[in-house]
Formats: structure tokens, C-alpha cells, sequence
């Protein structure tokens, strides 16, 4: 084990968890620094979406540590960690879609979460610099006056990493964000990303290849909840048993 490394943001070691004696993550072990853009790969089935439930608190684990700077997150519940630092965003956009662009950066704003700051919350001019801030950074600067409804699937899948960008956290955790997009949208989707991690490390989920090649600093091929390889893109595409299990299929 390595002790609260400074140099790591993230230190996931003997991460293992048990359904009904099926070991879905079986004594996993991974160390992500800052800014730096992590890919987790594999075939369906591998653990991939469970290891970031583990990491958010969605799934208790079964042993192992999850540290995030010098904390214990495995004993923290989900709204602990968030206030922690780590951010989350699922497979299926989770937008308002009733409310503008705007609102839903607006209402995503952390000075309205307590309930002293939800009462004196204004939106001030602080808070509008900081969603068009926000909303340049999604590609959505021009449509914060259109509902989230109208928006194409790839701009909900923007909006609502917008939504957790604006709470500043210094680990963003992303399950498949490219799915369903199209080609265009993809390559914004990297751009975006590659912009992200100039502050903040991310963890992402992927089956697409071509965006893995676009984003990753660093690889991580499951496979039966174990990492089965780790290392650059260049790497694991080359790995015998990569090729064998996984991208030979």
C-alpha cells in the first residue's frame, strides 16, 4: 500500500465487493493523479459502472480502501463525498428539462445547497459570471435561455457535466458519456474533456475507442472486476491479453 501519496488525488486499493458470494470488483487496485483523464475499459460485465458506485458511496464494498486526499470515502455517505469533492455523472442524462439552460446550471450553483444559503441565495452577478462561465465551457453559451428539453442528447450530456462542474469538484466521474452521440458531438465531447482536466482529474467510462484514444492519460482494462492491464492507450491495445478477452472481440 502506498501511504497518502502526495502525489495521488485518488488511491483505490484491495477494492472488493461481494453479491450473494459473486465477486463483481475482486480486490482491485488503482492510483489516479491530478489532472489526469483515466479510462476504464472492458467487456460488459467486467465491474466498470460498479467500481464508480464504490467510489461515490452508491455501493457499500465489501473490504478494501478508497482514499481521496488523505480521506476515507467508504465510510462517508454519498452527500459526504460529494461535499468531498468527488463528482458523478450517470449513463442516462439527468437534466431539468423543464427549466432553461440557465436554471439548471443556477440551481446545480453550491452556495444554494445548505439551508441558510438556499434562503439568502441571490443571483447575483457572482453567480451569473460563474454560469456563463460554465456554460462557455459546455458549448451551451448561447441556448441559457432555452429549455433543457429542446436540447440534442449530446448537449443534455454537457449540460449536466456542467451541472457538476459548477460545484468545482477536483474529481469528476463520467459512465459512458459519449453514448448515443453523434460523431461531431464526440469530438466535442473529448475537446471538452482534454479542457476539464487542466484542473481537475476524471475518471471515465468508455467502450468507444476512437474517444478513449482522444482523452486517456492512463488505462484501465477490467476484466472480471481485476485489472487485467493498465498503462497508455498505445500499451493495452498491444496487450496480449487485452487482445485475447477484450478488443479481439
Amino acid at each position: 500500500m502506498l501511504d497518502n501519496n502526495p502525489n495521488f488525488l485518488l488511491m483505490v486499493e484491495g477494492l472488493t465487493v461481494s453479491f450473494d458470494g459473486f465477486k463483481a470488483v475482486d480486490d482491485l487496485s488503482f492510483y489516479v493523479e491530478p489532472n489526469e483523464c483515466r479510462v476504464i475499459i472492458g467487456p460488459n460485465g467486467a465491474g466498470k459502472t460498479t467500481v464508480l458506485d464504490l467510489i461515490c458511496g452508491r455501493t457499500k464494498a465489501t473490504s478494501g480502501s478508497v482514499n481521496f486526499k488523505g480521506q476515507e470515502l467508504l465510510n462517508k455517505r454519498e452527500d459526504q463525498i460529494v461535499l468531498a469533492g468527488v463528482g458523478r455523472k450517470f449513463q442516462t442524462p439527468s437534466v431539468y428539462e423543464d427549466l432553461t439552460v440557465f436554471e439548471n446550471l443556477e440551481l446545480s450553483y453550491p452556495r444554494g445547497h445548505s439551508v441558510f444559503g438556499a434562503l439568502a441565495f441571490r443571483r447575483d452577478a457572482i453567480v451569473k459570471a460563474r454560469i456563463a462561465e460554465i456554460a462557455a465551457t459546455i458549448f451551451l453559451e448561447a441556448l441559457l435561455d432555452e429549455k433543457a428539453a429542446f436540447l440534442s442528447h449530446g448537449q443534455k450530456q454537457w449540460l449536466e457535466i456542467g451541472m457538476l462542474l459548477i460545484q468545482d469538484p477536483e474529481l469528476l466521474m463520467l459512465d459512458e458519456p459519449v453514448a448515443g452521440m453523434s460523431v461531431a458531438e464526440r469530438k466535442k465531447t473529448a475537446e471538452l474533456l482534454n479542457k476539464i482536466i487542466k484542473d481537475r482529474s476524471v475518471i471515465v467510462i468508455e467502450h468507444d475507442m476512437g474517444f478513449v484514444e482522444d482523452i486517456a492519460t492512463r488505462v484501465t482494462v477490467l476484466h472480471q472486476g481485476k485489472t487485467l492491464s493498465e498503462g497508455s492507450m498505445e500499451r493495452v491495445q498491444n496487450d496480449p491479453k487485452v487482445i485475447e478477452v477484450y478488443l479481439g472481440h
